[in-house]
């Protein structure tokens, strides 16, 4: 289905999409069969063909968050490239700009996301399945995620390309290959980037419409357990709000605790191989190995022992705010007010984490892709002062697209099930 490079400096990434989308009209036939069969309601003619419309909007949508992705980490287009003229003078203006093209690019992802949601919940309200509408909404978004996730295979093998290039540019690294072979899998890696940062993009859109309706899931659970209608939420009620800020914040927080505790290692680890090249300077001249064990010893326990405080935050805060507003709003009367602030906490926190995922995940490709275009012979080339400066906002960026912001993904989706699984807590006794 993929085909062939027809040269050594063809680009990976024109293959790669060309077997995207092969693999997406094929969900989009399987989409139409199964909608047919399976969800067309005797009663509500033409139910089917909605579901089938919605699954189309999710995989319309995954398309263009594909495509978006790839135009802000490609090396073939502008944005990278004005991230590598950038290098030319200096390492702030590279941190800069990359910064930039990171922000900007959350705005067609967040769009849309932001349409396919309304788009997925009125058509599937519109088949009239059920009075009010809403639960057959809820179930034309879910339809929709499905149809972004029909396509989740070849998006992970996508995926997998990439630690793959990765490795394999290593590996011709290490046993010295010829410029020629170091090239081409610097293209491959090159081509793994995006990939993985396309991967990225893709979880966090899906994650989105999942997360609308675990919302949904959270105000009917809260309802059943309370035995009152839960249906709005009030943001202009001071506690409501507070709770909303808290969510945000923890996004922010959680993210720098990461991003820290990577240069932390970061540090340990120069300090290591300094220690190493000090004690035997053999290393240098290929003459000796280094000592490979403790260096990947000491990132092995530190990935282990750095991460354990931001999982507990992430887990500990949502269960402390429902708490500590349940026992308020037993006092003022209202049984709910604890439900409605870790509602503000959970929309507030996932609409944030969204933003920032996008923002880490598509900067941090930026900022390596921008240093092979420039390793590819473009500003100056390897050893350039341009190049210098390019390194300098790959280290930067590794944090960001390889630890804060897969990090997030499971942050998001943890917002939801935490809240979800301790509801009853956060119930007030009825005065």
């Amino acid at each position: 289905f993929v085909g062939i490079q027809s040269s050594a400096d063809s680009n990976p990434m024109v293959q790669l999409q060309k077997g995207y989308r092969i693999a997406l009209g094929l969900s989009v036939l399987g989409f139409y069969v199964i909608t047919n069969l399976m969800l067309e309601d005797p009663h509500h003619s033409g139910s089917g063909f909605k579901f089938f419309l919605c699954g189309i909007v999710g995989m319309t949508c995954a398309y263009i968050i594909v495509l978006s992705t790839q135009y802000y980490t490609d090396y073939e287009y502008g944005p990278v490239q004005s991230i590598s003229e950038a290098s030319t003078t200096g390492h702030g203006t590279n941190i800069i700009v990359g910064i930039s093209v990171g922000m900007k690019a959350t705005f067609i992802p967040t769009i849309t996301v932001a349409f396919s949601v309304l788009a997925a919940y009125h058509l599937g309200s519109s088949t009239g399945i059920v009075e009010d509408g809403r639960n057959a909404g809820l179930f034309g978004t879910a339809v929709a995620t499905m149809g972004m996730l029909s396509n989740a295979v070849y998006i992970l093998s996508m995926n997998n390309f990439g630690p793959i290039a990765d490795n394999a540019g290593g590996i011709a690294e290490m046993s010295m290959q010829p410029e020629h072979v170091r090239d081409a899998t610097d293209r491959l890696d090159a081509a793994g980037n995006v990939t993985k940062a396309v991967t990225k993009g893709y979880s966090i859109g899906s994650a989105s419409m999942a997360c609308f309706l675990l919302f949904g899931a959270f105000m009917d659970e809260f309802t059943e357990f309370s035995g009152i209608p839960f249906k709005t939420v009030d943001i202009a009620t001071p506690e409501v709000l507070v709770g909303g800020l808290i969510g945000s914040m923890i996004i922010f927080y959680f993210t720098g605790l990461a991003i820290s505790a990577v240069g932390r290692t970061a540090h340990e680890v120069v300090l290591e191989v300094r220690r190493q090249f000090k004690e035997n300077p053999d290393i240098m001249t290929y003459k000796t190995k280094p000592n490979h064990e403790r260096c990947v010893g000491l990132v092995t326990r530190a990935a282990l022992r750095e991460m354990q405080f931001p999982a507990m935050v992430c887990v500990c805060t949502p269960i402390f705010v429902g708490l500590i507003f349940r026992f308020v709003g037993e006092y003022q009367g209202k049984p709910l007010l604890g439900a409605e602030v870790l509602a503000a906490y959970l929309m507030f926190g996932t609409v944030t984490g969204i933003l920032m995922a996008l923002f880490l995940d598509t900067t941090g490709g930026a900022w390596d892709n921008a240093k092979k275009y420039i390793e590819l012979g473009n500003f100056g080339g390897k050893n350039s002062e341009a190049h210098k400066a390019s390194v300098t906002g790959d280290t930067v960026g590794d944090p960001f697209k390889d630890t804060a912001g897969p990090s997030l993904h499971v942050v998001i989706k943890l917002l939801s099930t935490t809240i979800l699984v301790a509801g009853p807590l956060f119930i007030a006794n009825k005065r």
